[in-house]
């Protein structure tokens, strides 16, 4: 090694500055090395995003899933669905049949097939529904041969408002036309809600009322 002029020069020729022990090349090749750049968290965090991506759309996807589980069996469980009046044309159709019929006939009778009607009730109604019809009919039998009178009914309209497995509720319109001997027929119009209940695979009237 020869030092000149404050500049020393080692074997083979390789400058060092002074106080720094470090060769010319050594140094060119630092600062030469590529260091961590600008660009290199913005690609890391590049690269993070799709993981986090996925992950919130998983999370999303789940709790979409939740609401749609929820709303549906919300749906499902709501009185609108539970009423089979909505659903089930043919349980509607039968039940509405049915209580049409009843009603015919125990709100239709002459002075002589009081008896028959009488009969007819008790095939058709149940519970309050003929305790009331009974305690009434006394009265139209007695009416009915004193006045010759005799009453046909007709439902014109029935339409189901609730109907369950065993149970609906109905809203019925009748057309009645009552007839005295030596009389004009006259006629009139009656509204009545019906409860019925289905029992032994047969529908019955449990309960009449008037509106």
């Amino acid at each position: 090694m020869t030092r000149h002029g404050g500049v020393t020069t080692v074997d083979g020729g390789t400058a060092v500055e002074p106080g720094t022990g470090v060769p010319e090349a050594e140094a060119e090749a630092e600062t030469q090395r590529p260091g961590p750049g600008p660009d290199s968290g913005a690609d890391a965090s590049s690269r993070r995003w799709p993981r986090v991506l996925g992950a919130l759309l998983a999370v999303a996807l789940v709790a979409a899933g939740g609401v749609l589980y929820a709303e549906g069996r919300q749906l499902r469980d709501t009185p609108a669905t539970a009423n089979l009046a909505l659903t089930d044309a043919a349980a509607t159709t039968r039940v509405t049949g049915d209580v049409s019929s009843a009603l015919a006939k125990i709100f239709s009778y002459a002075p002589g097939s009081t008896a028959t009607t009488r009969a007819a009730a008790k095939q058709v109604l149940t519970g309050k529904a003929l305790q009331q019809y009974a305690a009434l009919f006394g009265q139209v039998e007695r009416q009915s041969a004193d006045q010759k009178l005799t009453l046909t009914s007709e439902v014109v309209r029935a339409g189901v408002t609730r109907l369950t497995d065993d149970s609906a509720h109905l809203l019925v319109f009748l057309d009645q036309v009552y007839e005295r001997q030596g009389r004009a027929p006259t006629t009139a119009a009656a509204q009545l809600t019906v409860t019925a209940e289905l029992r032994d695979g047969r529908w019955w009237i449990v309960e009449i009322g008037s509106t």
